[in-house]
């Protein structure tokens, strides 16, 4: 009996340290590591079932052809010298007649690994060498990235295990239970101590059902909650005056802005009750520390930086750095410092750069993209408007190659499909989002069939096309070696060989961890408070029209994405596809709890049973991400979410779209 030490690749804060128990080459155990001060031998619903959906019978083990039409999923197997020359051929083809940028690689989350991930940008030297297109993964968090690095001037925030030393817990747009539950028992441990924990969400989720107090605040207001707080924070006369004059630059601007949003304003333009908004001002005024989590989904709107420009600014201004346990979590990403060496070098020259978020945009014109070769994503189950996705896919002159681990919507469009390695099969370095630690994957079990790793697939491409770069064909130690060597302080003592025999290393960040207690990493060393008439940003579907409702798509509590999406135990749990609907509006509209109703807006429409209730506000519809299409009547609430950028970053706008419910069949 052997004993992995892993690491868990997908898209979640936590990125939990497992153990794996290898009896006879196979994996017959999976489970949390009690030794990592994160994971603390937890996993989570989705994680526990990993190793049945690695021996799923639907997994693609072999490379595949396509003999349908695109969309038919009609596939014939053949061999890996016949998919690689075929691939070759047509690469060829497309850079001598269109030039290289007429390739899109097109990476998601899939895994966040930084050998077989987007966190590496794992194949980018191979597509350097053809001179690809670049692509911008901006579906994910890049709005609240540009948001607090303008006030910041990084993205990364407070260690997340000082949550424990909060006095004061505002879980903003987060559902840490279903989203990154590892935080919770720090949230616990706060809470103990006397903590008051308060959830600002527009769903009554399962975390606000835990907090001891829940604000329904109105999709997309966020920005003006933070200046209403901070209203009450001034007239309470409660900021730190010696933080903000050694710290901070803007002050004065900003802090006439704040008073432009006095309470009774707020609730108007929350939805929250002017007296909750200012009972919580003055918790935020009495309480040292207070500690903000506010992740990725509060940002998904036209506002979403702003929002995350002007929360950042809450602690600027109560000097709530200067505290173990105060401050604001967003993602830890900003700390990580490895040194990601795509090649740039290997480009014969400057290339365009293409959002992920305009897949569909760029595939309706059809001599931008001749090549798109997708893997780590399923764009016709996770990008927003994709009915336009879906045609742009069917267009006969796209070369679609999909590296993929089960037949998803979009390998249905595939011409080539490559089967990948899941993360017991291959090595893989990661770092946490939501945690200072470091981890190695070490793979547990040969990979089934033919599955390659991702890092493998290039190397043999590259092989196969006669590419003479030694680069290319770095092995994955070698890889690792590299991205262990930035010369970075916070990577002092962290060695290759330490982490294949630890399974995970702490950051080489002090304890207590406080990042901006003496300063900021901006230009002059100060918090950057929003500058006049920039410190909030009204949601882009502010102005009711012949749709309504505003649509929010917050993360499933059974998928990832739409990973595990097809895990047969997993949909049982989820039941169908299902919209909260707030009762005044569904007996507007004749529709009881239970009946099936149809979501639709001029981009799209899809169906799902209603949930009627009062976990949702009067104006906001709540359909849950993640389900693959196919597998839900055909559509997901991707089709009726418009291409259309945040306010910062180009982030995807999935909270902020307007729709209309009406009785299926009707």
């Amino acid at each position: 009996m052997l004993k992995v030490l892993g690491a868990c690749p997908l898209d979640c804060p936590d990125t939990c340290s497992w153990i794996v128990t290898v009896e006879d080459g196979r994996a017959v155990k999976m489970r949390g590591n009690p030794e990592h001060p994160y994971t603390r031998g937890a996993l989570c619903v989705k994680v526990n079932r990993y190793l049945e959906h690695a021996a799923a019978p639907d997994r693609i083990l072999y490379p595949l052809r396509r003999t349908g039409p695109k969309g038919s999923g009609r596939f014939e197997r053949i061999t890996w010298d016949e998919a690689l020359e075929e691939i070759s051929v047509r690469l060829r083809r497309i850079v001598e007649e269109h030039g290289g940028e007429a390739i899109w690689p097109y990476q998601g989350t899939g895994s966040l690994g930084y050998l077989q991930g987007c966190e590496g940008q794992a194949g980018r030297r191979f597509w350097n060498a053809l001179g690809a297109s670049k692509h911008w993964l901006n579906i994910c968090s890049s709005a609240g990235n540009a948001g607090l690095t303008l006030t910041n001037g990084s993205p990364g925030g407070m260690d997340p295990e000082d949550f424990a030393h909060a006095r004061l817990i505002l879980l903003w747009g987060t559902n840490t239970l279903t989203s990154g539950h590892h935080l919770w028992k720090f949230v616990q441990d706060a809470k103990a101590e006397g903590a008051h924990v308060v959830a600002i969400d527009p769903i009554r989720t399962r975390t606000a059902d835990q907090a001891d107090e829940h604000l329904a605040i109105r999709p997309g207001t966020d920005a003006a909650l933070a200046l209403g707080l901070l209203n009450v924070v001034l007239e309470e006369g409660a900021q730190d005056e010696e933080f903000l004059a050694a710290h901070t630059e803007g002050w004065e601007d900003f802090s006439e802005e704040i008073r432009k949003y006095p309470v009774a304003r707020v609730a108007e333009i929350t939805g929250i009750p002017a007296e909750a908004v200012h009972r919580l001002g003055m918790r935020l005024a009495r309480t040292r520390p207070t500690a903000i989590r506010a992740t990725m989904g509060i940002q998904r709107h036209a506002g979403g930086g702003t929002a995350l420009r002007t929360i950042a600014a809450i602690p600027g201004v109560t000097g709530d750095w200067r505290y173990q346990g105060g401050g604001v979590s967003y993602s830890t990403s900003g700390h990580v410092h490895l040194n990601i060496d795509t090649r740039e070098d290997l480009l014969p020259g400057p290339v365009r750069t293409l959002a992920m978020t305009r897949l569909a945009s760029e595939l309706e014109n059809g001599e931008s993209v001749k090549c798109l070769w997708v893997y780590g994503a399923n764009p016709l189950g996770s990008t927003s408007d994709t009915t336009r996705i879906r045609a742009g896919l069917a267009r006969e002159d796209l070369f679609t190659v999909v590296m993929e681990h089960f037949p998803t919507d979009t390998v249905d469009y595939a011409d080539i499909v490559l089967p990948a390695t899941m993360q017991i099969e291959h090595m893989d370095l990661h770092a946490g989002y939501g945690h200072m630690y470091l981890l190695w994957n070490e793979p547990a079990v040969a990979p089934p069939g033919e599955c390659l790793s991702t890092t493998e697939t290039f190397r043999r491409l590259a092989r196969h096309m006669g590419l003479t770069e030694p680069s290319l064909y770095d092995s994955d130690l070698e890889l690792a070696e590299q991205l262990l060597d930035s010369g970075h302080p916070s990577l002092e003592g962290v060695t290759l060989d330490r982490l294949r025999k630890e399974g995970w290393v702490r950051m080489n960040y002090p304890r207590p961890f406080l990042p901006y207690a003496e300063g900021f990493p901006t230009p002059s060393g100060r918090l950057r408070f929003p500058p006049k008439g920039k410190a909030y940003v009204p949601p882009g579907s502010a102005s009711p029209s012949r749709y309504p409702l505003v649509l929010i798509t917050p993360a499933a509590h059974t998928f990832l994405n739409t990973t595990f999406a097809n895990n047969p135990e997993l949909l049982r749990r989820a039941k169908e596809p299902r919209v909260l609907v707030n009762a005044a509006d569904a007996a507007a509209r004749g529709i009881a709890d239970g009946d099936r109703v149809r979501v639709h807006n001029d981009h799209g429409s899809f169906e799902a049973v209603a949930d009627v209730g009062d976990r949702v506000a009067p104006g906001v519809v709540a359909s849950p991400k993640g389900r693959w299409p196919k597998l839900s009547g055909g559509a997901n609430p991707n089709a009726v979410v418009e291409e259309r950028d945040a306010d910062f970053g180009r982030g995807a706008v999935y909270h902020d779209n307007r729709v209309e419910l009406t009785p299926a069949g009707a």
